[in-house]
């Protein structure tokens, strides 16, 4: 597992360094090597598809909506666009996110039924992109993670541990978080993504 090269455009080796906006399209080329950007939420480290990322956005607070499920934090405005922001620790049905100095919302993109759809994600910090190929990848094990194993794309081994690398289209799913708007936030969690 590498961090990619100060080289490359917007190495992320820092978080404390990271700008307030960065733009991830510079990747996309090295994406399909297997490029994933990590963060932290909650002690644990995540991975997303660099592809799935367009950009990181430092914290503002986002308009709340009534009568959305708990881990729906509310919309922002992106450049004249409505994006709607996710708290992922909620969506994983743990405790909100601490609001910290290095929290941030990572926009990802995902396929909705009208073409893509960006959706932020609220985290504590982003870390950095790593660079791995497909022997570090382990499949999801089939317990202990705390999470649906249908939001785990696989487990990256790193030097303090392992990186759960998630399936962003399950764990975004436009679909089910549009069926959840309807739902108890209990009757939320235990339903299935849709595919």
């Amino acid at each position: 597992m590498q961090t990619i090269p100060a080289s490359t455009a917007i190495a992320v080796k820092d978080a404390a360094n990271l700008p307030a906006t960065v733009q991830t399209n510079d990747f996309a080329a090295h994406a399909a090597n297997g490029q994933f950007l990590t963060f932290s939420l909650h002690g644990e480290v995540y991975g997303l598809d660099i592809l799935r990322v367009r950009e990181i956005l430092e914290y503002t607070r986002p308009t709340t909506i009534p009568m959305m499920p708990a881990f729906v934090h509310g919309v922002i405005n992106l450049r004249g666009n409505v994006v709607p922001v996710i708290d992922l620790a909620q969506r994983f049905g743990r405790a909100a996110t601490e609001l910290r100095a290095r929290t941030c919302i990572v926009i990802a993109e995902v396929e909705g039924e009208d073409g893509p759809q960006a959706i932020g994600i609220l985290v504590d910090a982003v870390n950095a992109v790593l660079d791995m190929d497909a022997a570090q990848i382990e499949p999801p094990p089939s317990f202990g993670t705390g999470l649906r194993q249908d939001f785990i794309r696989g487990m990256a081994r790193s030097e303090s541990g392992f990186i759960i690398l998630l399936d962003v289209a399950r764990v975004l799913s436009v679909q089910e978080m549009s069926n959840l708007a309807g739902m108890s936030h209990g009757e939320a969690l235990a339903m299935p993504a849709q595919s």
